[in-house]
């Protein structure tokens, strides 16, 4: 079996951020024959269809777009801003959606996320799946991944230290795994 590719985004620019080490937990528990390679999309310019020359995107977004179309599937991680994904976050959706050849069509998805309060990221993760409606993506819907109390489940050099959760994210990225290769046949 060749290997199957996962694009994944963090939501999250900070340095520090708890939704980058989820991703960096996701690669760890990964089974064996899956990459996750995640996107850098800090330098994406605010979507401005004016910035595409001559029908060109500028090259950061060229990039990420090369990235998903490389890919088997993508993994979101996002923190929830005022109920919703984050900016960066709908700002790359918002680039890579542009035609011609929209590289999410078909593909399939999953959306995790890292919170500091109570609730986790339901809400956020709502708004992210509505997104991906209007991209033809397919989103695994179990297991949902919601982690509140960030600072409880990640150490000092940002590890996610909730073996249940680990557990529960190997499941999820198998799932993803599962009906992207269903999706490609």
């Amino acid at each position: 079996m060749s290997q199957f590719k996962i694009c994944a985004f963090s939501g999250s620019l900070r340095q520090k951020s708890f939704n980058t080490a989820l991703l960096h937990a996701a690669q760890q528990v990964a089974p064996a024959g899956v990459s996750i390679e995640i996107a850098e999309i800090g330098d994406l310019p605010l979507y401005n269809e004016d910035l595409r020359v001559d029908g060109s995107f500028p090259a950061s977004v060229q990039r990420v777009r090369d990235q998903i179309a490389k890919s088997d599937a993508l993994l979101f991680a996002s923190p929830e801003y005022n109920y919703s994904m984050s900016g960066p976050l709908k700002n790359a959706i918002d680039w890579v959606s542009r035609g011609p050849n929209q590289p999410c069509d078909g593909k399939a998805f999953a959306v995790i996320g890292v919170a500091t309060g109570l609730l986790g990221t339901a809400r956020g993760q709502w708004h992210l799946r509505q997104s991906m409606v209007s991209l033809n993506g397919f989103g695994v819907n179990t297991p949902q991944i919601y982690i509140n109390n960030a600072a409880q489940k990640f150490d000092a050099e940002l590890r996610y230290t909730d073996e249940a959760g680990r557990d529960l994210l190997r499941q999820l990225i198998e799932a993803l795994v599962k009906l992207g290769t269903k999706l490609k046949a």
